[in-house]
């Protein structure tokens, strides 16, 4: 039979199988890769069943389990399913076009605009113990977390920061999303993570923090408002205690969250 495969078959197993990588990436973000396991096994036992051993009538059964069970996943997982399509048609997949129109350096110098008003806002906020959460967007589409609070289209600037977070603000309870160079929400609401082990001094704030890094890539600011430090999360690790030129290397690329692990 392979000795017959065609440009097509190979195309065909090259889809499936980075279909099945992405399946498996989000049951991991959502700890379910126990489940993952299990419908594999059951997908492999079905097509046993009805393909290759051709048995009509548990064939048909499995065939009445596989038609429900998927109606069963997606009303069980439909956070997940969205956020996956999210990430399906984030900007990250049509980025290399744009970079061929743009030059290298251009891209660069964009990318990093935010970079200083945010370290300023940080280092004032954190001397004055100002509690606040920012949300530094990368590749994946934040837009159902920015639609949780207000919606805003300004310049990042470090004064509209700490105005923002000031504790009579409104605002200065939720979570700020920076994106695109463009402060996109602020007052934002974030997925809390529920079974990490932090330190007793690490409030909901942190938690926060840690499960927006753990279900997106964006790279998180947390401000301790009873302490006046820094922390900083991204890809579910939490790094405390960061300076103002450890901050600036982050965001700059310089060096990654882990290194402060």
């Amino acid at each position: 039979m392979w000795m017959h495969a065609g440009i097509k078959d190979i195309i065909d197993i090259l889809l499936v199988a980075f279909f099945l990588y992405q399946v498996y990436k989000l049951m991991k973000a959502s700890g379910t890769t126990v489940l993952f396991t299990g419908i594999i096994a059951f997908i492999v036992v079905w097509i046993l069943v009805s393909q290759v051993f051709e048995m009509r009538l548990m064939g048909a059964i499995l065939d009445k389990f596989i038609s429900v069970g998927v109606l069963v996943l997606i009303i069980l997982f439909q956070d997940e399913i969205r956020r996956f399509l999210f990430a399906l048609g984030s900007r990250w997949q049509w980025k290399i076009f744009s970079n061929i129109f743009k030059g290298k350096n251009e891209n660069s110098e964009n990318e990093n605009k935010y970079v200083a008003p945010v370290v300023l806002a940080c280092m004032n906020m954190a001397r004055k113990k100002t509690g606040a959460l920012i949300v530094i967007g990368q590749e994946m589409d934040l837009t159902v977390y920015e639609h949780s609070g207000e919606m805003f289209n300004a310049d990042v600037n470090a004064r509209l920061i700490e105005n923002i977070f000031f504790k009579n603000s409104p605002l200065h309870d939720g979570a700020m999303i920076i994106s695109d160079n463009r402060i996109k929400a602020a007052g934002c609401i974030l997925p809390v993570a529920q079974h990490a082990v932090l330190p007793k001094d690490f409030g909901l704030r942190h938690r926060s923090g840690l499960g927006m890094s753990m279900e997106t890539d964006a790279l998180v600011i947390i401000v301790s408002e009873e302490r006046g430090k820094i922390s900083v999360a991204c890809q579910g690790r939490l790094a405390g205690n960061i300076t103002a030129e450890e901050l600036q290397q982050i965001l700059s690329g310089e060096r990654k969250v882990s290194d402060f692990c």
